[in-house]
């Protein structure tokens, strides 16, 4: 709906304070997508693809060639420039895409899981970019499944479960609210130590096998669990944005 790919379906939609239905056009040229899928040209170069798309937007071709080698040498493509986009890797056509996503110096970059599907090298060299173009003052929008990237990336984030926003804030923030500061996770767990959470209600998840334990700030459960229930594995490891996508959104397979 931001970009325009699908109608809304109630309300009103304001971009840059522009109604997406009435002012398409005048919002289109001031974003830029990266989309999930690979949308590239497979008949074009890599420098082609860059050109042709600043086409779109009516870049003269001066200016569309200043701008593809800005480009191509800030995501370290320069030496691919003249290869077709199917010689490339997943990583290099992923910042690709984001280099064509950049063409026409969007104010808003929409980013459609940027990273899905890449090895964790390239990943954390497309974050890397990402957060040099934060710096510069460039919004981004981004959907990920990847609770790393997103803690990493994200000022500001939505936990969305079934169509339904269910909270709203920083990554540190909604770790500490929903998460507490540090995890422990008991394999094996017997009847004494539920009996212990439950009378000194601590925040837990029941797995049968597996235990885990939210430990707020300044309780120090680490000493009194490690000494007295720790008979099996233990692991103390500190809360993540993952655990609270799983406490709120369920442990169970997705179809």
């Amino acid at each position: 709906m931001l970009y325009g790919f699908s109608p809304p379906t109630r309300g009103k939609l304001h971009i840059f304070g522009m109604n997406i239905n009435t002012h398409f056009r005048r919002i289109k040229a001031r974003i830029g997508v990266c989309q999930q899928e690979n949308t590239l040209d497979p008949d074009l170069s890599v420098e082609q693809n860059l050109h042709v798309f600043a086409g779109y937007f009516l870049i003269p071709k001066k200016e569309a060639a200043e701008r593809t080698r800005e480009l191509l040498d800030f995501f370290a493509l320069s030496h691919k420039k003249d290869s077709k986009v199917m010689e490339l890797s997943g990583g290099m056509a992923r910042r690709l895409i984001l280099a064509r996503s950049l063409i026409n110096r969007p104010e808003l970059l929409i980013l459609d899981e940027p990273t899905t599907g890449l090895d964790p090298q390239s990943r954390h060299q497309v974050w890397e970019k990402l957060e040099e173009l934060k710096k510069t003052g460039l919004t981004v929008v981004i959907t990920t499944h990847y609770m790393e990237e997103a803690s990493r990336l994200c000022d500001r984030l939505v936990i969305m479960d079934h169509g339904e926003i269910l909270v709203d804030g920083s990554p540190e923030d909604l770790i500490d609210r929903y998460a507490g500061k540090n995890i422990i996770e008991i394999e094996g767990p017997d009847q004494a130590l539920i009996e212990y959470v439950k009378e000194h209600a601590i925040e837990h998840d029941d797995l049968g096998r597996r235990l885990i334990l939210y430990e707020p700030e300044g309780k120090g459960l680490n000493n009194t669990i490690r000494e007295r229930f720790c008979n099996e594995k233990c692991i103390y490891r500190n809360s993540t944005l993952e655990d609270v996508f799983l406490r709120l959104t369920g442990r169970e397979l997705r179809e």
